[in-house]
């Protein structure tokens, strides 16, 4: 009897699973940046996404993109105007690198960023306007 209570006790420690996420503290804080291709011809946002991710590795590096966390969602690419998440540390880097893209493919371009947010809905907000 008193072996049976113990292996339930055992049983019951053991299935609860200890918790894995990470403390709102310690995550790592995001920003999203808005940004405006402005070309005589429209590009594709495959295009335009790769090229702003390899002119932030040529500014940067492979480390400062690793560190930067700099992510391009295709789906908010559309229109010559798209979202860049990055690391909230490293916004000026994005920024700069923006500033370095001056051709998309073959097409000559400047991309400028319209506005910073730590929110997506209000990013999104920037690219309506």
């Amino acid at each position: 009897m008193r072996i049976e209570r113990d292996l339930t006790w055992y049983k019951g420690v053991m299935n609860k699973r200890p918790s894995l996420r990470l403390i709102p503290s310690l995550r790592e804080k995001k920003r999203y940046l808005a940004f405006e291709v402005i070309s005589q011809k429209p590009v594709a946002s495959a295009l335009v996404s790769s090229t702003v991710n390899q002119a932030f590795v040529s500014l940067h590096g492979e480390l400062g993109a690793a560190s930067a966390g700099i992510h391009i969602p295709a789906a908010l690419v559309q229109n010559k105007r798209g979202i860049i998440r990055v690391n909230h540390a490293s916004l000026d880097l994005a920024r700069a690198s923006l500033c370095m893209v001056q051709r998309i493919g073959a097409e000559p371009c400047v991309v400028r960023s319209v506005g910073a947010s730590g929110s997506l809905k209000k990013a999104k907000r920037y690219l309506a306007a």
